[in-house]
């Protein structure tokens, strides 16, 4: 996979927010951990966006015509970081079929050229009569 340039990208890992670990949108319960979160660049994934209400899902496709907008953001040394984002997100890594959301690796196109593979939160049930974000870009 073509590389973008991102500093330390072997040794780093990458999350791709688009929703509310976007930085200045983290609610109250997980803002404290969101900012230990820093923001790279930005990017996007192919794939469809809906608003859930108070928080946005996305799910990737390859094949969309739509964009996924968002941040990549440099994950901390912390592992406990990725854990409580898990837990945030509603995803057990023990039960996935049963998560509201599932981390999974997905590959991010950035602004600024190339891509990074990131870890993304692909919402895990069916949007029904969920409204789709046209735009791509929740929350701003």
């Amino acid at each position: 996979m073509p590389r973008g340039s991102l500093p330390n990208q072997q040794m780093s890992q990458y999350l791709f927010a688009y929703g509310t670990l976007q930085p200045g949108l983290a609610p109250a319960k997980i803002a404290r951990v969101a900012a230990k979160l820093r923001p790279v660049g930005e990017g996007f994934v192919r794939g469809v966006l809906y608003d859930l209400g108070g928080y946005p899902g996305a799910v990737a496709d390859p094949n969309a015509k739509g964009r996924i907008v968002g941040t990549v953001m440099e994950l901390p040394e912390d592992e406990s970081v990725l854990e409580r984002l898990d837990r945030y997100e509603g995803f057990d890594p023990k039960t996935p079929e049963t998560s509201e959301y599932i981390r999974e690796r997905q590959a991010v196109e950035l602004k600024t050229g190339g891509t990074v593979e990131c870890w993304f939160y692909r919402y895990n049930r069916k949007p029904r009569d969920r409204t789709q974000v046209e735009s791509g870009a929740w929350g701003r």
